[in-house]
């Protein structure tokens, strides 16, 4: 528990359905499709549409998304990719010979087809019990009318505003006279209640046909993209069967590749050899393990992770003890090693969230533009901010990510699900681009090795090794800073803080819901 007398929050405890997001209206719009008899797909779309709305910069209906369900809480766990492919006229021939040896963040190549929508109107087909047009009434109602903005979400608005002044479409519908909101300002967002409406009205075509993939094409194709209407018209998202490895008596399940979900669990094999429960939790040594356990997972990432239907992945040799053993006989617990640094996909905004219903079924959903405000570039008639997923891939010939024709990249996107006899013990994730396999790690050994409650593993103090640093959240003191220089590392503080995160927890003993939300967002956990 707790000191009482300290900053911070409760867990949030229910006996009937939960909702767990990084922005307040999300977990209330969540809530209320709960409390009308809705369940968690039902939910979980509904709050995914708002967030696409009022926190820009992180989702959008012009990006991807990911989920995966534990109908009744288990055993089964059922997994959706809904990550977009690139055009079937982009390949790395072609962009070598425009003398482009990697694709810009900015840059119409890095727009992969949205996956988001497909996937929403899938699940909600598939294991929901309301359509998209209920779904989508929230989120219209806030594009339409305003909504009064937050401080997190100022925050990031206003540290994109030279990224959304590239794009003339962007720029006006995400900027005033050249500025981002402040936070308790209204915002609206017309074109894209409009195209909202469309798709309630329409289905998943308004979107991937019609008017909105029109606008979509010509504006890329304007850009020198090489997208065709069919490449959206043609997009489907796909059930894929989920990855897991066990740790301590939990089962940790993960998308496979193309995600990156397996990254975390190669983290945890490493780190199951070591007594973590002995170390303190926010201490050097514990930090230091995770750290160097993150750099041979992370190389292992950038080595073999790919579209599994263009490439061959040695999943299973990726997740065998045998490759822990080898992976962990490189790691000093007296020094950090060299060893080779991350190159894939870093960035660290996306939103991710959780909700359990009355019948436990339990539903753990992320969805992403990647960077912020994705590409930066917007459809001007129909507002669909486009993701910049494309990024991910190499253009290396011969690599197994290389970029080709309907080929999904590497994707940092990764929903969790953590089980114990055969039972959700929490759906959870960590959200932050590359972070997310160190968030998982980090906040699951914070529970089941620290006995931290979701809240207190959430608030925790982070570390990430990106680009040759180790940077360390403000959360951990000098000494700490210190100890780890000390060790080998070079370390800094990081301008923001690593990722954000939701967790609800099922005690299934006493019959209730237990839910955290990270302070790194705005977000709540609500239940009822």
């Amino acid at each position: 528990m707790r000191d009482l007398q300290l900053p911070g929050r409760s867990t949030v405890h229910s006996t009937n359905g939960m909702a767990a997001t990084s922005h307040p209206l999300s977990t209330l719009a969540a809530l209320d499709v709960l409390r009308r008899g809705g369940n968690a797909v039902d939910a979980a779309v509904t709050a995914c549409a708002v967030q696409c709305v009022v926190e820009p910069m992180s989702t959008g209906i012009g990006g991807d998304c990911f989920a995966l369900l534990a109908p009744g809480g288990g055993p089964e766990i059922i997994g959706m990719n809904g990550s977009g492919w690139a055009p079937k006229g982009l390949t790395a021939e072609h962009l070598l010979q425009q003398g482009i040896d990697s694709i810009g963040v900015q840059s119409p190549h890095s727009v992969s087809v949205p996956g988001a929508i497909d996937a929403w109107d899938t699940l909600l087909r598939d294991h929901g019990s309301i359509d998209l047009d209920q779904a989508l009434q929230p989120a219209i109602g806030y594009a339409e009318d305003g909504w009064a903005v937050t401080p997190r979400v100022a925050n990031d608005w206003a540290r994109n505003v030279e990224k959304l002044s590239v794009d003339a479409s962007s720029a006006a519908k995400y900027l005033a006279n050249g500025r981002a909101p402040k936070a308790g300002e209204t915002w609206r967002l017309p074109e894209l209640a409009e195209t909202l409406r469309t798709i309630a009205k329409v289905g998943r075509s308004g979107f991937y046909e019609g008017w909105v993939a029109e606008d979509i094409v010509e504006h890329l194709s304007g850009l020198g993209g090489c997208h065709a209407l069919d490449d959206l018209a043609e997009m489907r998202g796909e059930y894929v069967t989920p990855i897991s490895t066990d740790y301590r008596g939990y089962t940790m399940w993960q998308i496979p590749p193309n995600g990156q979900g397996i990254t975390a669990l190669m983290m945890l094999n490493i780190l199951a050899d070591y007594d973590l429960a002995s170390m303190d939790p926010n201490g050097v040594a514990r930090l230091h393990l995770e750290t160097e356990a993150s750099r041979m997972a992370y190389a292992a990432r950038d080595r073999y992770v790919a579209d599994q239907r263009q490439a061959d992945v040695p999943v299973e040799h990726m997740l065998s003890s045998a490759f822990a053993d080898e992976m962990r006989s490189q790691i000093s617990p007296d020094s950090a090693v060299s060893a080779p640094e991350a190159t894939g996909p870093a960035y660290r905004d996306t939103i991710y969230l959780t909700v359990v219903d009355k019948d436990r079924n339990a539903c753990s959903f992320i969805n992403s533009l990647y960077m912020p405000f994705g590409s930066g570039l917007t459809a001007p008639r129909s507002g669909v901010l486009l993701q910049n997923r494309g990024a991910g891939f190499r253009v290396e010939p011969g690599h197994p990510n290389n970029v080709a024709p309907r080929k999904r990249p590497l994707h940092t996107i990764i929903p969790g699900m953590c089980m114990k006899d055969g039972k959700v013990a929490y759906a959870y994730g960590v959200m932050g681009g590359g972070y997310q396999p160190v968030g998982h790690t980090h906040v699951l050994t914070n529970m089941v090795d620290f006995g931290m409650d979701p809240q207190e593993a959430l608030d925790s103090p982070r570390v990430f090794h990106i680009t040759g640093r180790l940077d360390v959240e403000r959360g951990l003191g000098d000494d700490v800073l210190a100890g780890l220089a000390a060790l080998g590392h070079e370390v800094g503080r990081p301008e923001m803080p690593w990722g954000g995160g939701q967790i609800i927890a099922i005690d299934w003993e006493n019959g209730t819901l237990i839910g955290g939300s990270d302070p790194r967002k705005d977000g709540c956990a609500l239940g009822y």
